[in-house]
């Protein structure tokens, strides 16, 4: 029986993966909406950094150097904030760490923000410059799922909703193609193509070409979410609403 049952909600959820729903104008306007925050690839010296380990010890520096594949940090050397002597901490032992994007990288970011209509509708120019520790996380991760399993220390990038879906920032995602004449702002493109996601005990790499692929891995424990969002129905844009939406769907 308890077979059945399994094989019924596995079939009824697939069911709802496969209708077709047409949203409104409105509808599809909220869901293109970023709420992500914008992923970054610098630190600055001149805030103090914070690194917490994994034995709960806490440092305070200024963040000096690091050491990184793909993007990804595998250790970091900080000055200390009363020492003034550099420490180095590798990532295995670190659980997180708070650091704070150059004013060099807030800017090309507020210009890239700029350069593309599209942006003025689906993203906040906040999140490029913001003043906010950027929070870091310590995760084993494949790189784009080929490489050796390491620790990593990963930019968490929906801090606000990341209860059951953890999205890290991929240094090296490439962006959709946008068109425009020179001189004036783009239209279109722009979008990630790719992060890292962390779902229960499963951290991979997540591309756009493989989102429907795994869209059920993602959501389809919620039969009610399937239903109003079938992967039929939604586009690679809307990850970041889908997983917003996801998470406060699954808490009632």
């Amino acid at each position: 029986m308890k077979t059945l049952l399994l094989a019924l909600c596995i079939a009824g959820t697939t069911a709802f993966a496969q209708q077709k729903v047409k949203y409104s104008k409105e509808e599809r306007k909220e869901m293109n909406r970023y709420l992500f925050n914008e992923g970054f690839n610098t630190a600055t010296d001149k805030k103090v950094s914070t690194i917490i380990l994994k034995d709960n010890t806490e440092h305070q520096g200024y963040s000096k150097s690091w050491e990184k594949q793909k993007g990804q940090i595998l250790s970091i050397t900080i000055e200390d904030v009363d020492t003034r002597k550099p420490m180095k901490f590798a990532a295995a032992d670190i659980a997180e760490m708070f650091l704070y994007a150059t004013e060099t990288e807030k800017s090309m970011k507020a210009a890239k923000f700029i350069s593309n209509m599209r942006n003025y509708s689906t993203k906040k120019y906040s999140k490029s410059v913001t003043d906010d520790a950027i929070p870091y996380e310590n995760q084993i991760v494949s790189l784009k799922n080929k490489k050796e399993p390491k620790a990593f220390l990963m930019q968490v990038i929906n801090p606000e909703f990341n209860e059951l879906i953890t999205v890290y920032h991929d240094p090296f995602a490439s962006e959709t193609m946008s068109t425009g004449f020179a001189g004036a702002p783009a239209f279109g493109g722009g979008v990630i193509k790719s992060y890292y996601i962390r779902k229960g005990d499963k951290v991979m790499w997540l591309h756009k070409d493989d989102f429907e692929d795994n869209y059920d891995f993602l959501f389809g424990d919620n039969v009610e979410f399937m239903k109003k969002y079938p992967k039929k129905s939604v586009e690679w844009n809307y990850l970041s609403f889908l997983i917003y939406q996801y998470t406060e769907m699954s808490h009632g």
